[in-house]
This record gives C-alpha cells, sequence and structure tokens, in this order.
C-alpha cells in the first residue's frame, strides 16, 4: 500500500486555500486602509475641536490649522504631518448653526497606505467620506 496524498487530494487543497485566500485577503486589506485612515480621523477630529474651541474665543475661524497649532489650539505631532495633509474650509455660521464647510486629509509619500488617498469631514453633516470609509471612494 502506497502512502501520500494524491494529485486529486492535493488540487482540491489548493482550491481551497485559493478560495479562502480570495475573501480573506480583500477583507484584510480594507482593515489595513481602516486603520491608517484613522490616524487622519482622530486629526480631523482633533482640527474640527479645536477650531470650533478657537472660534468661541475669537468669534473668527482661524486662517488655518496651522494658526491653531501656532497658537496653542491644537498639537499636531510632526510625524503626522508628513503623512497627511490638511485641508480646511470653515463653515458659514448663522443663527448658531453650521452650514458647509469640510477639512480633507489627503495622504503624502511618507504614508504607508501610499499617496493621494483623502478622508474628508463634512461639518454640516458631522459624517466622513472617502479613503477607509464604508462608501470606499477616494
Amino acid at each position: 500500500m502506497r502512502e501520500g496524498f494524491t494529485l486529486v487530494e492535493i488540487l482540491i487543497v489548493v482550491v481551497i486555500i485559493g478560495i479562502l485566500a480570495t475573501i480573506a485577503i480583500p477583507a484584510y486589506f480594507r482593515y489595513v486602509e481602516r486603520g491608517y485612515a484613522s490616524d487622519a480621523k482622530v486629526q480631523i477630529k482633533n482640527i474640527a475641536q479645536s477650531a470650533e474651541i478657537f472660534y468661541q474665543e475669537q468669534q473668527d475661524w482661524p486662517a488655518d490649522w496651522q494658526e491653531m497649532n501656532a497658537q496653542g489650539y491644537l498639537d499636531i505631532k510632526t510625524s503626522t504631518t508628513k503623512k497627511w495633509e490638511f485641508d480646511c474650509s470653515w463653515p458659514d455660521v448663522e443663527g448658531g448653526m453650521l452650514s458647509g464647510g469640510t477639512i480633507t486629509a489627503t495622504s503624502l509619500p511618507d504614508m504607508a497606505g501610499g499617496e493621494g488617498k483623502s478622508l474628508t469631514f463634512n461639518w454640516e453633516e458631522g459624517s466622513y467620506t472617502g479613503y477607509g470609509q464604508k462608501d470606499q471612494s477616494q
């Protein structure tokens, strides 16, 4: 009696591993993207909260996030600014309500997930779209 596996048995195992890999690998990369995007999301949230405090104290929006950083309203580390570029469009305030305004983080070459990925926070809706989000738009 011969010992070992037949070619058919080995092929079946290879096919099963291939099927599992086609399911698991894309899911893994989505989790990795969400991890990279969470860094930008945290910083966007910090920028938004700091901007609201700045507005309450100064009765005007800052010129940009760097102004808040320079005045001590915000503390964004150099390691973050090497990975993400932040662009702020402040909302209009009418009757205590915010309308319009976005904060967008765009990845730079030092970001492990790649350059040019964008994550945008919409002030009015309080929602995020883009990189690492469920809609997967860029």
